[in-house]
């Protein structure tokens, strides 16, 4: 991943009603590996991996890197929402005045499904994007069967600009433009 501009990395947590929405530790790698081991997370990226893979794989402190949010209920890592710069073999999927755009991203364990978890933590960051760099649109690409993350997308505000076949799917790929702030 390349920087996302101007950011302090980490940033102080951000907080919700529900959540805290920090940088990794060490405490969170269980999670992780739980989160790249299911089937069910795993159902429309991939598959999941074997979880003695990930068991050597998986630093102690994983996921520590400028955009990924550790997202907290409790005390214990539910998800992750990662905000990163498109890779450059995937910025021909959007209009050539999109190339830099951020890419949001995000994976929540099952047990958080159907909570509202994954559009708060996902609201919340945007926010914050938004507020480091003024006027910049986000992309959010899935596969067009992932019928909850579709449903978050229009929840969260992104409108489609293509569908496209990769990864043996027909995939999704949307744009969220921010709020024109009083100013602009």
């Amino acid at each position: 991943m390349t920087e996302l501009g101007p950011l302090t990395w980490p940033p102080a947590p951000v907080k919700t009603e529900r959540l805290v929405l920090r940088a990794s530790e060490a405490r969170d790698r269980a999670a992780f590996i739980e989160l790249f081991a299911s089937p069910e997370v795993g159902t429309y990226v991939g598959g999941p991996r074997p979880r003695d893979e990930l068991e050597r794989a998986v630093p102690s402190v994983p996921g520590r890197r400028p955009g990924l949010f550790v997202v907290e209920l409790d005390g214990a890592m539910i998800g992750t929402v990662e905000l990163s710069r498109r890779e450059a073999e995937h910025r021909s999927e959007v209009p050539p005045d999109a190339e830099a755009e951020a890419e949001l991203s995000f994976l929540f364990l099952p047990g958080a499904w159907g909570r509202g978890y994954a559009a708060e933590a996902c609201a919340v960051v945007l926010g914050w994007f938004a507020e480091v760099l003024p006027g910049e649109p986000v992309v959010l690409r899935t596969q067009s069967a992932n019928d909850r993350s579709m449903r978050l997308a229009a929840r969260l505000g992104f409108t489609e600009v293509r569908r496209y076949e990769a990864w043996g799917a027909e995939q999704w790929l949307g744009v969220w433009r921010p709020p024109l702030t009083p100013s602009g």
